[in-house]
C-alpha cells in the first residue's frame, strides 16, 4: 500500500496497489479544504501567461523547424525520423497548451472570468477543440465523477451488462469496444482505436458518456446525431449554452481557414504534417491521461444511491510522467486528486495541495509511480468492466477479476 512519508514525499513502492474504499468515513470538503495553504487557492494572471507565452514560443519555432524541414532535400531515412521526433516534440506542447486552455475552463488560470473565456477560446478553437463544448459538459464530469449514470467520461460497463449479453459481438464491435476484446491483436487494434479515434468520438457522439447524463432524455432515447459536441441544440446543453457553442464553432472554422491560408504558402503536405501529425499525438494524450485518471484496479465507481462527490474525487488516480508530466504537461498526471476535488487551485499549487490532504485521504489517496505507457496496456487490457465491490470495498463498484477477460493466446 502506498504510505505518505511526509507533506512531500510519498514512500515509493516496488508494487501495485494503491487505497481501500470505505474503511472508515470520507473526510468533508470542508476538512480538505481547511488543511491546504491559503495561498494555494490563489490565482495569477501574470504567472499563468507567462506559461501561455513560454508554449506558444516553442512551439511557434518548432512551426519554424517543420517548415524548413519540409524543404529538406534528404533521403525518407533521414526525413522520417524527423518527422516522427517533430510530431512528438510538438505534440507535447499541444497537449501543453491545451492544459493551459482546460485550467481556463476551470477559471483556475486567473480570477478574471472574461480573461479565462477568451484565452480557453482562443487556445482551445486553435487546436481544434470546441472550448465551450467542452467546457460544459467537463464541469458536469467534475460534477459527477465516477458517478455510473451522470459522469460524462470512461463511464465503464457492469459485469452483469457483459454476461447477459445473447449474442456473441463482431470483430468491429470488439476493436470500438475493448470489453469484448478476446485476443491481443484484437486488443491492440482496440487501443490503437481508442487512442487515435476516442476524442473526436467523445466530441463528435459524447463517446462513454453515462446513461443519465444529458441534459435532456437518456443515452438510450436520443440519437447520436443528437449528442454532438458540435451542435448548440444538443441535448448535451441547455438552451443558455447554445450560443457558446456557436461561438466555439466559429473558433473551429477560423483555425481551419487559417490552416487553409497557411496551406497557400508552404503547400498542404506540409501543414498536414506540420499540424496534423502532432495533433494525433495531442489526441493519443490528453484521451491516455484522462482514462488513466480514472482507470486504476482500486478506483471505485459508484451507483446512483451510494455516491457522493468526494467518494468520486477521490477514485482518481495520480500517476507519474516524469520531466513531461511536470514541465509541460502541467502536472496534471501528477496531481489530478486534488484538483478533482478543488478545480480552482492553479496547477502552480498543486503538488503542494496534493502533500497537504494525502495525510487525509491516508489509504484512499491512489498513487501510482510505475511507467505510464505500461499503466496504459494493463489498465486497458484488465479493466473492463465493473462489478460490486466486497469487504473494504462494499459500496463501491470495482474492476472485475475475470479469467475471461485476459487475452486469449493467439
Amino acid at each position: 500500500m502506498i504510505t505518505t512519508t511526509s507533506r512531500n514525499q510519498v514512500a515509493p513502492v516496488k508494487t501495485r496497489l494503491t487505497a481501500v474504499a470505505d474503511v472508515k468515513p470520507f473526510p468533508d470538503v470542508k476538512t480538505l479544504k481547511d488543511a491546504i495553504p491559503a495561498h494555494c487557492f490563489e490565482r495569477s494572471m501574470l504567472r499563468s501567461f507567462s506559461y501561455v507565452i513560454r508554449d506558444i514560443i516553442i512551439v511557434s519555432g518548432l512551426f519554424y523547424s517543420a517548415v524548413q524541414l519540409s524543404q529538406l532535400d534528404a533521403p525518407l531515412y533521414v526525413t522520417v525520423p524527423l518527422w516522427a521526433l517533430y510530431s512528438f516534440a510538438q505534440g507535447c506542447f499541444f497537449t501543453g497548451l491545451w492544459i493551459l486552455a482546460h485550467d481556463c475552463g476551470h477559471d483556475s488560470f486567473s480570477s478574471n472570468l472574461t480573461v479565462n473565456a477568451i484565452t480557453g477560446w482562443f487556445l482551445h478553437c486553435s487546436l481544434m477543440v470546441p472550448f465551450f463544448s467542452w467546457k460544459f459538459s467537463h464541469a458536469r464530469h467534475h460534477r459527477y465523477h465516477n458517478h455510473m449514470e451522470k459522469d460524462t467520461v470512461f463511464v465503464p460497463h457492469r459485469k452483469s451488462e457483459v454476461d447477459s449479453r445473447t449474442e456473441e459481438p463482431s470483430v468491429l464491435s470488439k476493436i470500438i469496444n475493448h470489453a469484448d476484446a478476446d485476443t491481443p491483436i484484437i486488443q491492440i487494434c482496440s487501443l490503437i482505436f481508442h487512442q487515435v479515434l476516442g476524442w473526436p468520438a467523445y466530441i463528435l457522439m459524447n463517446a462513454g458518456a453515462g446513461v443519465n447524463s444529458l441534459i435532456k432524455g437518456t443515452r438510450f432515447d436520443t440519437p447520436r446525431y443528437k449528442q454532438s459536441h458540435l451542435d448548440p441544440f444538443s441535448n448535451v446543453f441547455t438552451a443558455g449554452e447554445a450560443p457558446f457553442i456557436a461561438l466555439s464553432n466559429v473558433g473551429l472554422l477560423l483555425t481551419m481557414a487559417a490552416l487553409y491560408t497557411a496551406s497557400q504558402y508552404v503547400g498542404g503536405w506540409t501543414v498536414a504534417l506540420a499540424y496534423g501529425l502532432p495533433y494525433l499525438w495531442m489526441n493519443h494524450w490528453i484521451v491516455a491521461i484522462t482514462y488513466l485518471h480514472h482507470t486504476h484496479e482500486k478506483a471505485s465507481h459508484y451507483e446512483a444511491e451510494d455516491w457522493t462527490f468526494i467518494k468520486g474525487a477521490a477514485s482518481t488516480v495520480d500517476r507519474d510522467f516524469g520531466f513531461i508530466g511536470r514541465h509541460i504537461f502541467h502536472g496534471i498526471i501528477e496531481y489530478h486528486v486534488v484538483h478533482h476535488m478543488f478545480p480552482r487551485i492553479p496547477f502552480y499549487h498543486a503538488e503542494e495541495a496534493t502533500w497537504a490532504i494525502a495525510p487525509i485521504l491516508g489509504d484512499r489517496y491512489i498513487q501510482q509511480k510505475t511507467n505510464f505507457f505500461g499503466d496504459l496496456w494493463e489498465a486497458f487490457t484488465n479493466c473492463k468492466y465493473v462489478e460490486p465491490g466486497t469487504g473494504a470495498q462494499a459500496g463501491g463498484l470495482v474492476w472485475a477479476k475475470n479469467e475471461a477477460s485476459k487475452p486469449k493466446a493467439l
